[in-house]
């Protein structure tokens, strides 16, 4: 039993942990809060917890009431958007027509028009 004491007093890591603990004893408060201290810290928390869920609900409502609102812009802004869209195309399509050709070039590749007469 004595050897292990000795190899204690002497084992670096065992000598911090022991000035790690003494620290640590140190650093506690020796009195614990008064009564009226206490309440009160329990009363300024709940205050700030009832602030902050009014003003999330508040703000929850004003994101609700803001949406028709966005959803309008952003209808408007996608039908000027495709009208946009659909101007280039219908002016590039009117450039290159060859209505009496038959071949016809698509997205996906060229393909040709076979008569199934044959």
């Amino acid at each position: 039993m004595t050897d292990q004491r000795n190899d204690r007093q002497y084992n670096a890591a065992w000598q911090a942990a022991q000035q790690w603990q003494e620290r640590a004893r140190q650093a506690r408060p020796s009195r614990s809060m008064s009564g009226p201290r206490l309440f009160l810290t329990w009363l300024m928390f709940g205050a700030m917890m009832i602030v902050g869920t009014l003003l999330g609900l508040f703000f929850l409502l004003v994101g609700w009431l803001m949406l028709p609102l966005v959803r309008y812009r952003m209808k408007k802004r996608v039908e000027a958007f495709r009208a946009q869209q659909a101007q280039d195309i219908g002016g590039s399509y009117q450039r290159h027509e060859r209505p009496h050709d038959s071949q016809h070039h698509v997205l996906e590749g060229d393909y040709e028009v076979r008569d199934e007469r044959k």
